[in-house]
């Protein structure tokens, strides 16, 4: 009996991969775009060593195309912010916000950067939302912060 039913899983599991059809999945189209996307949660650091820094936050759900951009621009004097950093991210139709993540790389430690956040959709378009300009320390050679959650 146990054989029988082993090979009847097995029949199953092997028809069921033979005759699925992947293209049968239902595929959403893109979400409404919001009239207005905001920050929600202010930028803040997530994560910063002495050479790289996560900064996060979150805004209303932007809609749209599936993928955006996070983007950072950041430098050492508030009034230049000459280097660019940027991530994307698959928005989730079902959430109403989004939570940004932004990896800087390359930087010195115990140096003062500051830096704005935006978004925009794939293809280039912004979605309307800037942050002001915030600042972060990196620690020293070898040490590591982490934000509270």
């Amino acid at each position: 009996m146990k054989r029988l039913m082993l090979t009847l899983a097995m029949a199953t599991a092997a028809s069921a991969l033979i005759f699925s059809n992947p293209g049968a999945a239902q595929i959403l189209p893109p979400a409404k775009k919001a009239g207005r996307v905001v920050i929600v949660k202010p930028p803040e650091v997530e994560l910063s060593t002495d050479f790289l820094t996560i900064i996060r936050w979150t805004t209303n759900n932007p809609g749209g195309a599936d993928v955006h951009y996070g983007i950072v621009r950041y430098g050492r004097n508030p009034k230049d912010l000459n280097r660019m950093a940027r991530n994307p991210i698959r928005l989730n139709q079902g959430h109403n916000t989004t939570t940004f993540r932004v990896r800087l790389d390359d930087l010195e430690p115990k140096t003062t950067y500051y830096y704005t956040v935006a978004s925009e959709e794939s293809d280039g378009t912004s979605d309307g939302v800037i942050g002001e300009i915030r600042k972060f320390t990196t620690p020293g050679l070898g040490e590591r912060v982490a934000a509270t959650p």
